[in-house]
């Protein structure tokens, strides 16, 4: 059994999907949340009537604007006055064919690139700096398979920004676990979530059958392991990526 008990975590996109799923079990294993999100609060306001504003913070934010990592990190440490965890998890994966207009391939990787790895940049930035004050703290960012296998042709950016997130996290691990700072990589496959609903529809079979165990991982499966991440039970694992992908992609 492990506990969140007195530890006040950030979770950026918790208004639905993993960030939501990752947002409940900090609260039910006793945390404080500051959740983040862009358009609609969604699962937040769920949580906050259920655990009170004094547990439950929700933060509008547009993490593709510059400097909203460095904003959305300076509300959360209002909320409480420190934060122990912060999970990356917020991230857009728009298509973009590579025979797209210039006009449509510029803006969509400059989207991807500041919320997926620029607005994490700035995050990690500001969690390194806090923690190395406060003596520790831990970040579990969410990648995916795609930085390891690829991902499809119109997702090139999606996966390039997953891959920059690897190579940073590991970084942050090896400079910084003297400080009793760690930092830990969940790299999913299909999950259920919003983002993976067209795995269902028709003739999209085969995106289900290259999966082992047949279906798409429940967004609780990654809370899980990624609030046992923030538990500190298992901080000699910093620098490490856990799979969850049905063995889709094994290494």
């Amino acid at each position: 059994m492990f506990t969140l008990e007195g530890q006040t975590i950030l979770v950026t996109g918790a208004s639905r999907g993993i960030g939501a799923a990752t947002a409940q079990l900090v609260l039910e294993l006793g945390g404080t949340l500051v959740g983040s999100y862009q358009n609609a609060p969604g699962k937040l306001d769920t949580l906050q009537a259920e655990y009170g504003a004094d547990r439950v913070l929700s933060v509008q934010v547009n993490l593709g604007e510059k400097g909203a990592g460095k904003r959305l990190w300076q509300e959360a440490m209002a909320f409480k006055g420190r934060i122990d965890g912060l999970v990356n998890n917020a991230g857009i994966a728009p298509e973009t064919p590579i025979d797209a207009d210039d006009e449509v391939w510029d803006k969509d990787w400059a989207d991807v690139i500041a919320v997926n790895l620029q607005a994490v940049a700035d995050l990690c930035r500001a969690a390194v700096l806090a923690f190395k004050k406060q003596g520790g703290g831990r970040i579990v960012t969410v990648a995916s398979r795609a930085a390891f296998r690829g991902d499809i042709p119109e997702c090139l950016h999606y996966a390039a920004s997953k891959g920059a997130l690897v190579a940073m996290m590991r970084s942050i691990a090896r400079a910084y676990a003297k400080d009793g700072i760690y930092g830990f990589i969940i790299a999913p496959g299909w999950v259920k979530t919003d983002m993976a609903t067209g795995i269902y529809e028709p003739g999209n079979e085969y995106k289900l059958q290259e999966i082992p165990m047949g279906d798409a991982a429940p967004a609780e499966e990654v809370g899980n392991m990624i609030t046992f991440l923030l538990s500190g039970k298992v901080d000699n694992a910093t620098g490490a990526t856990f799979d969850i992908n049905g063995a889709s992609y094994v290494r």
